[in-house]
């Protein structure tokens, strides 16, 4: 299947990936997602602005040197990943007749979300949406505890409050008279 994609020289990219029947896989496995990262940039140049890695899915943006090789990043990503992952560890891992036939693993859904970056407000806007996403889905009560995001890395360049996003702390903050 031939999928429209469009390549705007320059931009940026929103990627979300997600892994096959959510199994909860990723930070367990993290030296081997890490693995992937660095062997995809060995072969193809790109730098990665923002990035949240949670047990099931990640979300980052990133900018390809060359815009039309992204979607090679997420097939590099995703292939290094699943060759070096120890399948029978996956509780309820189960090859389906499609994934036999075509030879894959099922460690990630196939498909993958992308959004190009069309501007400086949905830059921000994205960069917001990666870092809160731990709080989002429950995992913490501060974007700052959570150690696999880029979040802490802004904070310290001053471009977040290292407290953004503490509702707890937001909560005790607040008196009733």
């Amino acid at each position: 299947m031939n999928y429209r994609r469009v390549y705007i020289k320059d931009s940026k990219i929103f990627i979300t990936m997600v892994t096959s029947k959510r199994h909860p896989i990723l930070i367990e496995n993290i030296e081997i997602l890490r693995n992937s990262f660095k062997q995809t940039k060995q072969k193809i140049k790109f730098n990665i602005d923002a990035i949240v890695i949670l047990p099931d899915h990640l979300h980052m943006i990133i900018k390809p040197e060359d815009i039309k090789k992204y979607p090679e990043i997420i097939k590099g990503i995703k292939a290094f990943f699943s060759k070096n992952i120890d399948e029978t560890k996956i509780e309820n891992y189960k090859l389906t007749k499609s994934r036999k036939d075509k030879k894959e693993k099922d460690i990630w859904q196939r498909r993958y979300w992308e959004h190009t970056i069309t501007n400086e407000k949905d830059l921000n806007m994205h960069i917001d949406y990666i870092h809160y996403n731990p709080v989002k889905h429950g995992y913490t009560d501060k974007a700052a505890n959570w150690k696999y995001s880029t979040f802490r890395k802004y904070a310290k360049q001053g471009l977040y409050d290292e407290n953004w996003c503490d509702f707890k702390g937001y909560a005790e903050e607040i008196t009733y008279e």
